[in-house]
């Protein structure tokens, strides 16, 4: 099989060594630094786009194309910019090939913008950007990390690549998942969990007691070769070392994964295949799991236009290689190739397993028998996405670190250059053996922040004393849980649009990164129509319930059984945010809608719940009024017709009081049921 093309770009490379002198080096051709070099021209500078593979977009048109936004009100500037573009994209009737437009739940004619797409169409997107800003665009050029950073004193004079090519600038921006430019400039830098205490965080370091999630054992699960006997050893992928104390500092990581595009439509089908080093141990968990009793379907395959998906990990054992990465970040080149190459071989393996294996499940195999990989998708790399997914590797260590404190508004972020707002959200660090002698996994947690958060201007420049010419979009400053939040690509577009806004700044005024003045830089950012600030009351991640008509009971004053698990990853949504059922536990989870309405008459009953793909097409809703009880069927794949938030049950009787009530449950349910909020509004 032909290797990725990430891994073996610098081989195309025949240019000769030749220097090139541009106001702006950007290294990294992923969005961020698209959207780098994009501005950088836009505001009259020369910029050079360094890409060490053969591809621009990185993940966004890597197979990430459900796009985690959190709160999209605060994405602004060239990264709406590029959401509007992809709307555009599919307004045109012409781009749905294998899908009515009308058939896709996600595309929304009234809307600006579109947050899910292929991963082809992405990378247009993106080339057309750079091509329209005319900027220079190199591929297939690895910065030698060992001696190709040229310094005068501490500032960048100019990088070297593997092939001798020589790129001279005034600034530089590093926009890549590694940070290996920071690193071989002498910025201080980090890799792994810091202690909560370190910046007096509450949801940092190692996470055994945060383990409620769905990416987790549920069943009891034998970790040792042969089973019972400790002495026969671990099974592949269990660490042997006791984990540090929760909360506790170490060098794990988050684990990596390729986010697959996927096809059930026949004539777009690629069928996944044994490797050809297939090693039936590495999924012995896999067997076990299955055979303990969890048959959860060990995939997310979120809907993408034209029958495709985004498929991300779920579940106990699925496509996340835990605990195979903590060398990647400071690894050379051909150690990452190696790491890189397992995780591949690992994913292929677990897809035909899934598929082939007979220990899988007969209704597993049937499920799993319709996916393929997209036939039209990452055409010369067999398929497989052409970069997988670092969910963090090196983080630079600035005089200022974005931390939870941040994330929950618990200090004044100074000098916004761009807001985030999704869940501080850490996948799976570790496998280990439990006290009571059975697997697990460590280090998934999902903590909503309540709304919208600033991050600092100094948390994308080094620290005082170290490179002044040096930006870092990508690899910023920032602790590892609020890294778990920072780390989605429309925000990695955001600063890198604010990055090349004062390294430009920076370059008018002949001063070092440090010393931009914030003032400038937010006038020149918001006529950029970047978002610096959110007028929501932080503590509000959706839409105020005190601010709605009637009376409205939100999911966290309902009487719960189970739905214990809180989300705000998608909007709208009422309140900080909603919860759900996890797709598990059918008929066990419940939840009771009591008003206290003020006086007798008619009401419109209303619930409120955010729509996606992976949403249950028939969650039962049981309303309780005056005249009885009426049964109520809702499709939770759909829009909701009422603001995108609602749905109406229609109109009943009630007594003045908390006589009346509205149960929603996951009996029988087909998919995820979300639990969200419910609204009674006085009819006429």
């Amino acid at each position: 099989m032909r290797r990725l093309l990430t891994l073996v770009a610098f081989l195309f490379s025949s240019a000769p060594a030749v220097a090139a002198d541009s106001d702006i080096v950007i290294y990294g051709g992923n969005a961020s630094g698209v959207a780098s070099a994009v501005q950088a021209s836009r505001m009259g500078k020369t910029a050079v786009l360094i890409e060490p593979g053969q591809h621009i977009g990185g993940l966004t048109s890597g197979g990430l194309g459900w796009t985690d936004s959190g709160d999209k009100r605060v994405i602004g500037g060239i990264s709406r910019e590029f959401y509007q573009r992809v709307k555009k994209h599919y307004d045109d009737p012409k781009s749905w090939v294998h899908q009515k437009q009308e058939t896709y739940p996600f595309y929304r004619k009234d809307e600006d913008s579109m947050w899910a797409f292929e991963p082809k169409v992405a990378e247009q997107i993106l080339r057309d950007m750079l091509k329209e800003a005319k900027v220079e665009v190199v591929f297939g050029e690895r910065l030698d990390r060992a001696k190709g950073v040229k310094l005068d004193g501490k500032r960048i004079v100019s990088i070297t690549t593997e092939s001798g090519k020589t790129f001279a600038g005034k600034m530089f921006i590093d926009a890549t998942y590694e940070g290996d430019l920071l690193a071989s400039a002498g910025v201080s830098y980090t890799v792994g969990r810091e202690a909560n205490k370190q910046y007096d965080e509450t949801i940092n370091g190692v996470a055994k007691k945060w383990n409620t999630h769905l990416h987790r054992f549920t069943a009891k699960v034998d970790p040792f070769v042969k089973p019972g006997d400790p002495k026969s050893g671990l099974l592949f992928g269990i660490e042997a070392d006791p984990l540090p104390a929760d909360g506790e500092a170490d060098k794990r990581l988050q684990a990596y994964c390729f986010r697959m595009c996927m096809s059930d439509v026949a004539a777009n089908r690629v069928t996944f295949e044994k490797p050809a080093d297939y090693d039936e141990a590495k999924y012995e968990l896999l067997f076990r799991n299955f055979e303990a009793g969890d048959l959860r379907i060990p995939m997310k395959p979120d809907r993408m236009p034209n029958g495709k998906t985004d498929t991300n990990n779920n579940c106990a054992f699925s496509t996340d290689f835990i605990g195979q990465n903590y060398k990647y970040p400071d690894a050379t080149y051909a150690d990452r190739e190696k790491i890189i190459l397992a995780h591949l071989s690992y994913q292929k393996g677990l897809m035909w397993s899934l598929q082939n294996h007979k220990r899988v499940p007969e209704k597993v195999r049937e499920q799993m028998a319709k996916w393929g990989l997209a036939k039209d998708e990452f055409t010369d790399t067999n398929h497989w996405p052409h970069q997988i997914y670092v969910r963090e590797a090196r983080r630079m260590v600035a005089d200022y670190v974005v931390t939870e404190g941040d994330c929950r508004r618990k200090r004044d972020t100074p000098m916004s250059v761009g807001m985030g707002s999704y869940n501080m959200d850490s996948h799976n660090c570790a496998r280990y053996v439990t006290a009571d002698g059975f697997v697990q996994n460590e280090g998934d947690v999902q903590v909503s922040p309540g709304g919208p958060y600033r991050i600092s201007y100094k948390s994308i420049v080094p620290k005082v004393g170290e490179c002044p010419n040096l930006f870092v979009p990508v690899c910023l400053s920032s602790s590892h849980i609020a890294y778990g939040s920072v780390r989605m690509e429309p925000v990695f577009m955001v600063l890198g649009q604010s990055s090349a806004t004062a390294a430009c700044i920076a370059i008018d005024e002949k001063i070092d990164a440090q010393k931009v003045d914030y003032e400038k830089l937010k006038k020149r950012l918001v006529a950029d129509k970047q978002v610096l600030e959110f007028a929501a009351p932080p503590s509000v991640g959706g839409v105020d319930p005190k601010k709605l008509a009637g009376v409205v009971v939100d999911d966290g004053d309902a009487e719960l059984k189970g739905f214990e698990i809180a989300s705000s990853a998608i909007g709208p949504f009422v309140g900080t945010g909603y919860r759900h059922d996890g797709n598990k536990d059918q008929g066990k989870h419940s939840a009771k809608f009591v008003p206290d309405l003020p006086a007798a008459g008619k009401y419109e009953v209303r619930v409120a719940y955010s729509a996606n793909a992976n949403r249950a097409t028939n969650v039962k809703a049981s309303v309780t009024y005056s005249g009885g009880t009426a049964e109520k069927t809702i499709d939770q794949k759909k829009k909701p017709p009422i603001d995108g938030l609602w749905v109406s049950l229609g109109t009943f009787e009630f007594a003045k009081g908390k006589t009346g009530s509205v149960i929603i449950s996951n009996d029988g349910a087909d998919g995820f049921v979300i639990l969200d909020a419910v609204q009674w509004v006085p009819g006429k």
